[in-house]
């Protein structure tokens, strides 16, 4: 597998900008705007070591499983979709302001004559790149591949890795190739291992999928991503504040350590400190829950900390979490060069005083977004 070639179409930067360096680290990203106001608070040089893969978000109904498409669809108000997905792709093309990354639009592509001018806008008028995958409708994967050949960027192919990879699968795989008539020059595969848990087999997944589907053929990039941050943390009653492994990370080590040759040739990628399942859920409706959850990410572990919303005193006690947090010996001094704007959020929320400063749920979400893209692109910067 060659190594990650994002670099051939960033030597010069965007609009004669600042040359971009090749990218380190692929977050997995919900379009929400939590996340694309936490992308656009680091700074341009960590910006341009991130290419992120958005997900768009359901407009509307139940949770979408991963890989298998409702049918029907629950989303069948064109004009409705139409105005909430352009005015969703417009914040993520801004946000982005040239720079390269995905945007995975699974959850809302069924729809095609309601999508189609979104898409068509994302194709001409940025620099990001559509995502298919196997498991999709055919028409929907030669539309894709349409936009990416008029692109000139080519396209992503995002392959689930809930079941161990099999023949059957590299079949499908080569058949889409096949099918959507691009040059493997052009192609992007993006492995992505779903949840990693303790104990579990996603590191045996993700290495026969490097071994089987890696080596299929020349790759412009292979991605490998997971997710370890809880969807539920257990016990939070009784343990509000709590220390979580980092089990996406220790699974790169794991790939590391089985197949040190790979190292160099894929990329890695994470959820962020949001579930995977987190970009399958349509928006949440105010009000939302009584609590939210402060998030701080270390070396090997995430900080979590259940704050309160609303009631009582509700301020003090956001700011005694934020205090745990800060008083971790993981935590990095807010003041230090390393540092970014998450830790200076963090500092301020817990030694200040009154209500302001304290944030809310979305808040807490987006500082933790921020300061953990900031911690893995340095992290990953350390170890290559």
């Amino acid at each position: 597998m060659p190594p990650s070639p994002f670099n051939e179409e960033r030597h010069s930067g965007v609009d004669g900008g600042p040359a971009m360096a090749e990218p380190l680290y692929v977050p997995v990203l919900p379009t929400r705007r939590d996340a694309w106001n936490a992308y656009a608070h680091l700074e341009l040089g960590v910006r341009q070591r991130i290419a992120p893969l958005w997900t768009v978000v359901p407009r509307v109904g139940p949770e979408r499983p991963r890989g298998t498409p409702l049918a029907p669809d629950p989303d069948n108000d064109r004009e409705g979709l139409h105005h909430w997905l352009t005015l969703r792709l417009d914040h993520v093309i801004n946000v982005m302001a040239g720079l390269t990354g995905w945007v995975d639009t699974a959850h809302v592509e069924s729809l095609l004559d309601a999508s189609a001018p979104s898409l068509w806008r994302l194709t001409t008028g940025s620099s990001l790149r559509l995502v298919t995958g196997p498991e999709r409708d055919p028409a929907l994967q030669r539309y894709a591949a349409d936009l990416a050949f008029l692109s000139g960027r080519g396209l992503g192919i995002r392959v689930l890795l809930d079941d161990a990879p099999d023949e059957p699968l590299s079949t499908r795989l080569l058949t889409l190739i096949d099918r959507l008539r691009l040059p493997p020059s052009r192609l992007d595969l993006l492995l992505d291992a779903g949840s990693a848990e303790d104990g579990d087999d996603t590191g045996k997944r993700a290495l026969a999928a490097l071994g089987l589907l890696a080596a299929l053929v020349p790759w412009r990039t292979v991605v490998l991503t997971s997710g370890a941050f809880p969807r539920a943390p257990r016990h939070l009653d009784a343990q509000p504040a709590q220390v979580l492994r980092r089990h996406d990370w220790h699974l790169r080590r794991s790939v590391r350590e089985a197949r040190p040759d790979a190292l160099n040739s894929v990329v890695y990628g994470d959820y962020s400190v949001e579930h995977v399942c987190s970009a399958n859920i349509a928006s949440v409706q105010r009000p939302g829950p009584p609590w939210g959850l402060l998030r701080y990410t270390t070396p090997d572990s995430f900080l979590i900390a259940r704050a309160p919303t609303r009631g009582r005193d509700r301020a003090s006690r956001v700011r005694a979490m934020a205090r745990w947090i800060t008083e971790n010996d993981a935590f990095r001094d807010a003041g230090a060069i390393s540092a970014c704007v998450g830790e200076g959020w963090l500092h301020a929320c817990a030694y200040g005083d009154g209500r302001d400063g304290s944030g809310n749920a979305e808040t807490w979400i987006r500082v933790g977004h921020t300061q953990h893209m900031n911690f893995i692109v340095q992290q990953l910067a350390r170890t290559a």
